[in-house]
């Protein structure tokens, strides 16, 4: 009898998982914060999640009447302050693999009176279901560490970007600052958890948060992945220490 070959393994925190067994775990991470993943952003960030949010709109350079897609927009922060920079002749498209989240986004959008020009469209960033050059602006909040292929998801956003178009990600990435890391290990692997628990009633999905981050590409990293998938000028500023770091490619 033919060996058969292994299973092709990919990270879902510290553990090994089979590739086509992670987005299904990320979806029952999602779906169990997603009813209160707004309230736990601003208590894990101490609401500076607001101000890494509006620097990444600033340098989007987004103008009115322009295209905007925001890849895994969960509950629609990023998209609610794009709608008010394209205005009514632009459009921005909210999409996210996961229901329970996009579902989030759209009710808070619309009870906040925004979606007169914004679309609601679930959809995996691996395989964007959008028609080749279609945006100016793609953008990417916290969610590109949670897709199973990175390469993939960032060929994708490249693929439905116009000539001149840009992409933002938004992502954690290392921080600077080392004398900070033990107490910045202590916050994630312990307070986050245990917030998650107080808060959400579950602390797996913290925990694997945390995990998450750490075992994401750094910085250099996915500057290099970028430019791999095709973007040129690819630069990135740290935030907050290096807690977070926005990178921004263009599309020539």
């Amino acid at each position: 009898m033919a060996e058969g070959r292994d299973e092709e393994l990919t990270d879902f925190g510290y553990r090994k998982v089979p590739v086509h067994e992670k987005a299904r775990r990320v979806g029952a991470v999602f779906d169990s914060v997603a009813d209160r993943y707004d309230l736990m952003n601003d208590l894990m960030s101490f609401g500076i999640h607001r101000a890494w949010k509006a620097f990444a709109i600033e340098m989007s350079g987004v103008r009115p009447g322009e295209q905007v897609l925001d890849v895994a927009g969960g509950t629609g922060d990023l998209t609610a302050r794009f709608a008010r920079r394209v205005g009514p002749k632009g459009r921005v498209v909210l999409s996210d693999i996961n229901a329970s989240m996009l579902r989030r986004g759209r009710d808070r959008l619309l009870d906040r009176g925004v979606g007169g020009n914004v679309r609601f469209v679930q959809a995996d960033a691996e395989a964007l279901p959008f028609r080749d050059n279609a945006f100016d602006c793609v953008s990417i909040a916290f969610g590109l560490r949670n897709v199973t292929n990175k390469e993939a998801a960032l060929r994708s956003m490249y693929r439905v970007l116009r000539p001149g178009g840009r992409l933002l990600v938004l992502e954690f990435s290392r921080l600077r600052i080392r004398p900070l890391q033990p107490l910045y290990d202590f916050y994630s692997f312990t307070v986050l958890p245990a917030l998650g628990k107080l808060v959400v009633d579950d602390a797996d999905s913290y925990r694997y948060l945390a995990e998450s981050i750490r075992v994401h590409p750094d910085q250099e990293s996915l500057r290099e992945m970028m430019r791999a998938a095709g973007f040129e000028a690819v630069e990135y500023h740290d935030l907050s220490g290096g807690i977070v770091a926005l990178h921004r490619g263009f599309k020539f």
